[in-house]
This record gives structure tokens, sequence and C-alpha cells, in this order.
């Protein structure tokens, strides 16, 4: 089969039938390079195509526990009681700072995937920030931050 760019869902759906063909082949065959190659192109054609969405923070953490085989009393040291790690885990109750910076550390899950909120996205770059949202001059007015000479720059 002639490698070639995937552009329709046809050229995708043939790209995949040649992969399973092909896809026990040994390494250093012609087959293994052709299969790293359409390896690429498959998974440029789906990022552009068909791409998955990041993960809730709640599934991110469904996610860890399943992989780490971890059970709701085993978040207790990151998340606090039982009951809040029932909440959370049911989705009422929204994780603290303190909690995504334990779930974070204790088992590495992103802490920019840990800090979304459902529907919103995080700005892609510190330019897309909308620094009016955080109140930095009141909270330096009200000596939360010490030395507030340049303060907006500084947080920027």
């Amino acid at each position: 089969m002639i490698i070639r760019a995937i552009k329709t869902d046809a050229d995708y759906e043939a790209a995949l039938a040649r992969v399973e063909e092909i896809f026990d082949s040994e390494p250093g065959s012609p087959e293994f390079d052709e299969l790293e190659v359409w390896g690429t192109l498959i998974g440029a054609y789906e990022d552009e195509n068909h791409p998955v969405p990041p993960p809730t923070p709640l599934e991110a953490i469904e996610f860890a526990m399943d992989q780490q085989g971890l059970k709701q009393k085993d978040l207790v040291p990151f998340i606090g009681s039982k009951s809040k790690v029932s909440e959370v885990l049911a989705g009422k109750r929204k994780l603290t700072l303190k909690m995504i910076r334990a779930l974070h550390e204790g088992l590495g899950i992103p802490a920019d995937t840990l800090l979304k909120e459902p529907g919103k996205e995080l700005p892609e770059t510190l330019a897309d920030v909308d620094w009016s949202q955080f109140p930095v001059r009141e909270m330096a007015k009200r000596g939360w931050l010490k030395d507030a000479k340049d303060l907006m720059d500084r947080a920027e």
C-alpha cells in the first residue's frame, strides 16, 4: 500500500485497516517502519478531526484512582474527611486549592486539569488572562500583599 496523507474519513478507515494488517510486524522490518508512519499520520488526522477533550477534574481523579488501584478512603489524606471525598466524587463539592495541591503532589494529576471549571477553558497564554478578574489592588490595600510597588506587572 502506498503511504499518503489522510484527508477524508475513507482515507482514515483505509489507514486503520492497513495498520491492523501490519500491527504485529517485527521491529526493523519495512512493515514496522510503515506502521510508525501510519501511526503519525493517523494521530495527526485524529487530533485535527476527532479531538479528545481534556478530562474534567473529576474524570482525572477517577482515572488516577483506577490506574493506582485506589478506593475512596485512599483519597482522605488529599481531600479531607470521608464525607468530603464522597461529596467531591459526587460532584457536590468543588476542589479547594489545598485539595488541588495535595492531589497534584500525591497522585500526580496535572494541576491545570484540576483547576478547570466545567464548561470553562483555561487561557492558552498569559495574554489571554483577564487580569481585571484578580483583585490585586484591593488585596494590596488590605495589606494581604507585601511591597505593592509594580504589583500588577509582577502578577502578570
